[in-house]
């Protein structure tokens, strides 16, 4: 696999020397001050890239080119975000991308309610409770009919919670679910975030479903002529929220949409922190029954708790089972003859950077550890493979 780590361009707390430092030989990035359904320009690639090469590391992997919330609802103005995206992926493509990562999640990306849950070791990491997200729903944002869409057992916890909760903590749970986060495409308050869901009363899972695909059959076209592998980040966490649907979530909703789309364009970016938060995704064998679809690796680990509860886990811990993933994803690479990209997700925050301002998720030295131990278990994985074909071959 290509070790690589997220960086968020040059206002990242974290310096490109840093990830040198720490063992990456890529960086996965992206144009965040460009908005929403702009181009993505050429020069302004190009100076990025020149940037990133400065400092001795690689680029060809982007996350993400954001899909506007338009071309997710069939709304106006769609053609023009089309021919747009298509021109991206084209100077995207000219200097030398050859991997696009994007979500189709409707309004929020990765949701989270708590940013940093203090573990036994003193070390900070990122949790979703949801009854946190209950409590927002229903008696924050006060969505219509919201009631419906939750279980008796967690609209009482949801009461209880927000009764107990100060004005500072409601506040503080509004901002962390929709206010944004790291690599987070959309901003809200909770007034604009409840217009927006109704732009959605329309949309279920099929037609969100059929919206997908006309975007993918709009696009892989030119992805496929200019040499870029689109890849899906799944939803985060897999399952509906806020009424909206969600429709990547698990191998069968990956499935159809190769089915619909076969082009070879239209590819998947594992993360198994993400669809590890469901217990019926069978990880390992998502990575061998998708491997040739697969062109980027998230690489962490759940911790899933009761009440649709989960927080992250260290890198090798959790209910991932990474020794299996890993083993999956070197067979995959070989079996294949390519190196895939991958990156350790998300990371616990400690050590020194307890006391410094980073983007949640995405402090240094948790995503380092994490970095360190997937690449020993990758080498661990490969050794005991060759020490296996030797002993067969002898």
């Amino acid at each position: 696999m290509t070790q690589t780590l997220r960086w968020f361009g040059p206002a990242d707390p974290v310096a490109l020397r840093d990830i040198r430092q720490a063992g990456a030989t890529e960086v996965v990035s992206a144009l965040h001050d460009v908005p929403n359904g702009a181009l993505w320009t050429h020069e302004a690639i190009a100076a990025r890239k020149t940037m990133i090469e400065a400092a001795g590391l690689g680029w060809t992997v982007v996350e993400s080119l954001p899909v506007h919330e338009t071309i997710k609802t069939g709304g106006d103005d769609y053609d023009h975000l089309i021919e747009t995206y298509q021109a991206s992926l084209r100077n995207l493509a000219a200097n030398g991308i050859t991997v696009v990562t994007y979500n189709f999640m409707p309004l929020l990306d990765w949701t989270r309610t708590d940013l940093a849950w203090e573990l036994p070791d003193g070390a900070r990491a990122l949790r979703f409770e949801l009854e946190a997200v209950a409590a927002y729903d229903v008696h924050i944002l006060r969505r219509p009919n919201a009631e419906r869409d939750y279980a008796a057992s967690i609209l009482a916890a949801a009461e209880r919670r927000f009764h107990a909760m100060s004005a500072d903590d409601r506040s503080r749970l509004e901002r962390t679910i929709i206010a944004g986060l790291p690599g987070s495409e959309e901003h809200f308050t909770s007034a604009e975030f409840l217009r927006a869901i109704e732009t959605y009363a329309d949309i279920d899972a099929r037609r969100l479903r059929d919206r997908h695909v006309a975007f993918l059959e709009a696009v892989c076209p030119v992805a496929e002529e200019v040499g870029i592998r689109l890849v899906v980040h799944p939803d985060d966490p897999p399952f509906p929220m806020f009424g909206l649907p969600r429709v990547v979530s698990t191998e069968d909703d990956v499935a159809q949409l190769f089915a619909r789309v076969p082009s070879q364009a239209n590819g998947l970016c594992f993360c198994a922190g993400s669809f590890g938060v469901r217990a019926d995704n069978d990880l390992p064998g998502m990575v061998e029954r998708l491997g040739s679809r697969i062109g980027f690796l998230h690489l962490r680990s759940v911790q899933r708790e009761l009440n649709g509860a989960f927080h992250e886990a260290a890198h090798l811990e959790g209910d991932a089972n990474m020794p299996a993933v890993v083993a999956a994803a070197v067979a995959l690479s070989a079996r294949e003859g390519r190196s895939i990209p991958m990156r350790p997700d998300h990371g616990h925050q400690m050590l020194d950077d307890l006391s410094r301002t980073t983007n949640p998720g995405y402090s240094l030295i948790g995503r380092m550890r994490g970095l360190a131990e997937l690449r020993g278990l990758e080498r661990g994985v490969a050794s005991a493979r060759l020490t296996a074909a030797a002993v067969n071959a002898a």
